[in-house]
């Protein structure tokens, strides 16, 4: 049966000591402290925002497992898992599901980035990683701009396949993101929607979605769970007025544009100087903000009134 995901999950952070070893008592601290938020009805480790390409196969595995006792059964955890080949994938994919993962948020070949790919290539690859898993699928859905990025009419067929419970959908391209939704709705019976859209997030809920499963939620979860409660309620003014608020800290995490490393590096250190984690260690080649970028932080997170 599917088991689509709704409503606000934070892709969170991988919270590390200055020496760059990965914290697992902040790690489990730092769960507990996202699911006490009304909203948040799953966690998503390994994701972007969580340093995944800095991360090993075991540390990924390691992490999620981390997650999943801290949480204690109280929210299902989501596992990224990002390979280059199938043989490879349906590996990650057994090490996750031993670590408790309850679906996996699946990330297109990189290498598809460079030389693209056939439609084909894609209907395996989720259809082999579903068989010998057994895990509920996220597609992570790439920018328009992207080679990697999925058409309309390919997320159709990719909502057809019973694995395929939630799309992220991340086009960054508006009039296609449109027709993205419309196709997922026609073909997806029971298929859920996520906006990843971080840097626009209002005007991406709008659209008829879900809920959201960004990396942002793991800094503001409660503010972000506000402005989807506005949202299904169809109070714009409300949704505006929290949007507004969330601006300033927007602008300094993302600097007016889409989700970098650097970006994730950014919010780890707003996370740091609110409060939300004791340290914004991050791993090579990524590093922490300097300079004007850090005062932008800083300024941003004082007015916020952290």
């Amino acid at each position: 049966m599917r088991n689509g995901y709704q409503g606000i999950l934070p892709a969170m952070q991988c919270p590390m000591k200055e020496n760059f070893e990965i914290d697992y008592d902040e790690l489990q601290r730092f769960a507990n402290w996202l699911v006490n938020f009304k909203g948040v009805n799953g966690l998503v480790t390994n994701g972007h925002t969580g340093e995944i390409f800095s991360l090993s196969p075991k540390e990924r595995a390691e992490v999620t497992k981390a997650v999943v006792e801290a949480v204690n059964g109280k929210v299902p955890v989501i596992s990224g898992i990002a390979v280059e080949g199938i043989q490879e994938g349906i590996d990650q994919a057994a090490m996750l599901k031993d670590a408790g993962a309850d679906g996996l948020l699946v990330m297109p070949f990189h290498h598809w980035l460079r030389f693209g790919f056939s439609p084909d290539h894609v209907i395996e690859y989720f259809s082999d990683l579903g068989k010998t898993s057994g895990l509920n699928l996220v597609a992570h859905i790439y920018p328009a701009w992207t080679k990697a990025n999925y058409s309309s009419k390919l997320l159709g067929e990719l909502s057809k396949l019973e694995w395929v419970t939630t799309i992220k959908l991340g086009t960054r391209e508006m009039s296609q993101y449109a027709r993205d939704i419309k196709s997922i709705r026609e073909n997806g019976e029971g298929v859920t929607i996520l906006t990843c859209h971080d840097e626009y997030l209002l005007a991406s809920m709008v659209q008829g979605v879900d809920g959201a499963l960004v990396g942002f939620a793991s800094f503001i979860p409660d503010r972000i769970a506000e402005l989807y409660d506005c949202v299904k309620k169809g109070d714009l003014k409300g949704a505006q007025r929290i949007q507004e608020w969330i601006l300033p800290l927007k602008e300094a995490v993302y600097a007016s544009g889409e989700p970098s490393g650097e970006a994730h590096a950014r919010m780890k250190t707003a996370m740091f100087l609110s409060g939300r984690l004791k340290c914004d260690a991050v791993r090579r080649p990524t590093k922490k903000p300097e300079g004007s970028a850090y005062q932008k932080i800083k300024s941003a997170v004082q007015g916020a009134g952290f």
